[in-house]
C-alpha cells in the first residue's frame, strides 16, 4: 500500500526537493523520513556529510533510517542507477510496498559532468518505474546554477516543498522526449587546443597504442583509472566502426591531469535513449559499449552536430584546466 503523497501512485513518484536553507531542508525531509518509518517502509538517506549529520540530529538518530553512503552512490550515473536498481529489488523481494529515499548529488556534479548527471535524472523515470518507490533529489538554490535548476525542473515530474506542497513540474519532459533532445557538445577549454593527435579509421588496437604511448605519467596519480579508460576506448571505437558509418575520427587531448578521446562518425548515434546508463536487455557483448564505458570513465558525453556523432570519453577529473 502506498502512503504519504504517493497514495495510489503506481511506479515510481519522482520529486525534486527545492531548498533555501537547512530550516527548509528539514522542513521538507523530516516529515518524509518520519512518515516512512510510521509506515514501515524502508526509509533511506543518501546524504553526506554535514546534511547526513544534521538529519540525524533532526530525527534523533530514529533506528528506523538507513544511512547510505551518499558521495559512493553517486560515482557515476550507470553506476548508481545499477546499485540502486539492486537495492530496490531487494527491499521489493523482502515486502516492500513503498521505499522511500532522499538524497542529493555532490556540489562537483553541477560542474563539468552536470550533462550526465541531467541525463541519469531523466532516465531514471524509466529505470526505476517497475519499484514502488517515492524519492526527493534535493536541490539547495543558493548553489544550484540556474541552468541546472531548469534541467532539475524539466526531469522531476514534481517539487515538494517546505509546507508540505508536492506541486507539478510544468517544464517537465518524460524521459524519451528529453533524452531525444539534440543536445550542444559541453563546453571544455582543453578542446581549444590542437589534439595531441588525430586518426583516421584507426583499429581499436591502433587507438590502445596511441593513448598508451601518450599518457602522461601524472594522470595515474589524480586517481585515474587508465585501465578502464582503455577498456571504454577500445568500446567506443569498435561501436562505431560496428554501428556508425565511416570516416572515424579519433582525436585525443592531453593535460597533467586529464585526458579526453573524441570518437566521430557519420552515423546518427545510438537509437535508445537510455543507451549507456541502463545496458540493453538483448545486446551482444559489443552492444554493451556504451553501457561500460558509462562505467569506466571518469565522464562520457555524446552529441550529434553537423559532423556526425561524437563520443567523448574522459579520464582524470573532468573540471580541471577549466
Amino acid at each position: 500500500m502506498r502512503t504519504g503523497a504517493a497514495a495510489g501512485h503506481t511506479g515510481y513518484f519522482h520529486e525534486a526537493a527545492v531548498y533555501s536553507s537547512e530550516r527548509e531542508l528539514l522542513d521538507i525531509a523530516v516529515p518524509f523520513l518520519l512518515g516512512g518509518v510510521a509506515a514501515g517502509e524502508p526509509t533511506l538517506v543518501a546524504f553526506s556529510g554535514p546534511h547526513a549529520d544534521l538529519i540525524r540530529r533532526a530525527t534523533a538518530d530514529d533506528p528506523g533510517i538507513i544511512y547510505l553512503a551518499g558521495g559512493d552512490m553517486y560515482a557515476r550515473p550507470a553506476g548508481a542507477i545499477a546499485e540502486y536498481r539492486k537495492l530496490l529489488a531487494r527491499l521489493v523481494a523482502e515486502g516492500a510496498q513503498q521505499i522511500r529515499i532522499i538524497g542529493e548529488l555532490a556540489a562537483s556534479a553541477f560542474g563539468a559532468t552536470w550533462d550526465w548527471w541531467a541525463r541519469y535524472e531523466s532516465a531514471i523515470n524509466h529505470a526505476y518505474d517497475e519499484f514502488p518507490l517515492w524519492s526527493m533529489c534535493a536541490y539547495e538554490t543558493a548553489t544550484t546554477p540556474p541552468g541546472v535548476m531548469a534541467d532539475v525542473l524539466r526531469t522531476h515530474p514534481r517539487t515538494a516543498g517546505p509546507n508540505g506542497e508536492h506541486t507539478p513540474n510544468e517544464t517537465y519532459l518524460d524521459p524519451v522526449s528529453y533524452l531525444g533532445e539534440p543536445q550542444p557538445a559541453p563546453a571544455d577549454p582543453l578542446l581549444r587546443q590542437a589534439p595531441a593527435w588525430t586518426l583516421v579509421d584507426p583499429t581499436p588496437a591502433a587507438v590502445r597504442q596511441a593513448v598508451r604511448s601518450a599518457a602522461p605519467a601524472t594522470l595515474t596519480s589524480t586517481g585515474a583509472d587508465l585501465g578502464g579508460f582503455m577498456v571504454a576506448v577500445s568500446e567506443g571505437v569498435t561501436n562505431a566502426l560496428r554501428h556508425g558509418r565511416g570516416p572515424i575520427r579519433v582525436r585525443l587531448w592531453i593535460s597533467s591531469q586529464r585526458m579526453v578521446l573524441a570518437v566521430t562518425d557519420q552515423g546518427a548515434g545510438p537509437k535508445d535513449p537510455f543507451a549507456g546508463l541502463l545496458p540493453l536487455a538483448e545486446a551482444d557483448p559489443g552492444g554493451l559499449g556504451l553501457w561500460l564505458s558509462h562505467q569506466l570513465c571518469d565522464h562520457v558525453s555524446m552529441h550529434r552536430d553537423a559532423t556526425g556523432f561524437t563520443i567523448r570519453l574522459t579520464a582524470g577529473d573532468p573540471d580541471a584546466d577549466r
